[in-house]
């Protein structure tokens, strides 16, 4: 199967499960699509204007999750561990369809997605993948916060740091290539918080169907879960998960090279519309070779898309 033609899944799959902040019972099926469709979104409960795309201008909130929204206020959130999936497995054209406004959290990170996807099998198109190039370095700073993308010759790279108060958590640091390493533990990363922000939280309508079952929950310097933590940099590691399905919501693959330090959702959204901001800083790139160079990106062998 060519990494360099679009894909989409074999057959329907359905996941259940309770909304992390609204705490709802949701039902998602995501569904094949034909190539060039991309990624949609369909409420299901709602008759009209029930479509949302998830774009780095529709999102609405990213504010402890990533929401989307269309021109009509039909919202769905949560997306980025659904959005990280398909985007580290490839896939260019689903339709998800949902009866509620906020994907299911399942066990809080996105291995259960992949097992599923990988379970029903992906299908290659002869359609062409398209990739966004980034041509200019980027930067973005809130704070102590930062993030940047610069050009890279065939890679996604992201290098992550998370710092927290918290001396279990401390200060994490992970670096991986979206489309060479091993996202074994990026998938299976949960999503966390600490002890004393669970009230915080409620108290704002979030976490309303958080649980051991879905989130890591650190108390001082303990970890509730029963059986702790799935890899060692299992913190930073959601970040980085986090990430890339926000990234996606660019549209397209990226190659270039994200470095941040104490970000989240709104950074990685700033920095994008930052990017898409000025045509000069990025090039739509479609493959028209049938094969990746091993180390570099020849613009002879890419079509530019006006």
């Amino acid at each position: 199967m060519s990494v360099l033609n679009q894909k989409t899944i074999n057959r329907d799959i359905i996941f259940k499960g309770v909304g992390l902040h609204s705490g709802a019972n949701v039902t998602m099926t995501v569904k094949p699509a034909k190539p060039n469709s991309g990624i949609l979104f369909k409420r299901v409960d709602l008759k009209e204007n029930n479509i949302v795309v998830p774009n780095i201008f529709n999102v609405s909130s990213a504010v402890f999750c990533t929401t989307i929204a269309n021109e009509s206020g039909v919202s769905i959130s949560t997306i980025e561990h659904l959005m990280g999936a398909l985007y580290g497995l490839g896939i260019d054209n689903v339709l998800v369809e949902i009866d509620n406004q906020e994907v299911p959290i399942l066990d809080g990170s996105a291995k259960i997605f992949i097992e599923e996807i990988s379970k029903a099998g992906i299908k290659s198109s002869e359609a062409p993948i398209k990739i966004i190039k980034i041509e200019k370095r980027i930067e973005f700073n809130d704070g102590k916060k930062t993030i940047s993308i610069e050009p890279s010759k065939v890679s996604l790279d992201i290098d992550f740091e998370l710092k927290y108060e918290n001396n279990l958590i401390g200060t994490q640091r992970n670096l991986v290539s979206v489309f060479e390493s091993d996202l074994t533990d990026i998938y299976n990363s949960r999503t966390f918080c600490l002890f004393e922000d669970i009230a915080k939280l409620k108290e704002m309508g979030l976490a309303q169907g958080g649980s051991l079952e879905n989130a890591i929950v650190v108390k001082d310097n303990e970890i509730l879960n029963e059986k702790g933590l799935r890899n060692k940099k299992e913190f930073v590691n959601h970040k980085i998960l986090d990430c890339m399905g926000d990234l996606y919501l660019a549209g397209y693959k990226i190659i270039g090279k994200i470095i941040c330090s104490q970000g989240g959702h709104k950074l990685t959204n700033q920095l994008l519309r930052k990017v898409f901001q000025q045509d000069e800083n990025f090039s739509l790139i479609e493959i028209t070779e049938k094969h990746l160079p091993n180390t570099f990106i020849n613009k002879s062998h890419l079509r530019s898309i006006a």
